[in-house]
């Protein structure tokens, strides 16, 4: 798992982000039983340049903690058969399933770490877990989809022990 991490926020994240990305998304590609080698591109960014991106991709003109961009075109999560004859999700230099990108907000990780009274590190690792599995393909548009995800996102963190 190679995260390609561009840092444009103002405001220093105190967490070693590096290392909880890569330790959560393995986690998250290890529980998806995921056969590849993977990268995904990481914007650590603020709320200003979140909130243009939510605008022009999303058209809701406000800042959020986090968006997902996937690369791999899933019918279903985390089905990898749609991968065995087509090779145009991979880097051809590193032969790494390209799953995406993922921005968030160091702003947000902030915020929310303090409004649900838990560390910045469990914040963190919780967006990149969340992400990951849009990445993967999943989704929380109905209450069964958000359950699903959210338990999926409660096992990854509690196997890393990282708790509220």
């Amino acid at each position: 798992m190679r995260f390609i991490i561009d840092y444009e926020a103002e405001r220093e994240l105190q967490v070693k982000y590096e290392e909880l990305s890569v330790l959560v998304g393995e986690r998250v590609l290890d529980m998806e039983g995921c056969p590849y080698e993977c990268q995904v591109n990481l914007v650590l960014t603020d709320d200003v340049r979140i909130r243009e991106v939510n605008r022009q991709f999303r058209d809701l003109d406000q800042a959020t903690d986090v968006l997902s961009f996937p690369g791999v075109p899933f019918e279903n999560p985390a089905d990898y058969e749609l991968l065995k004859d087509d090779d145009t999700c991979f880097d051809l230099d590193t032969g790494e399933l390209i799953l995406g990108d993922i921005m968030i907000s160091v702003d947000h990780v902030y915020a929310q770490a303090e409004e649900y009274g838990h560390s910045l590190e469990r914040e963190f690792s919780f967006l990149i877990a969340h992400s990951m599995l849009h990445l993967l393909g999943y989704d929380h548009m109905t209450p069964e989809e958000a359950d699903r995800m959210e338990e999926k996102q409660r096992s990854v963190l509690n196997s890393l022990g990282i708790h509220r």
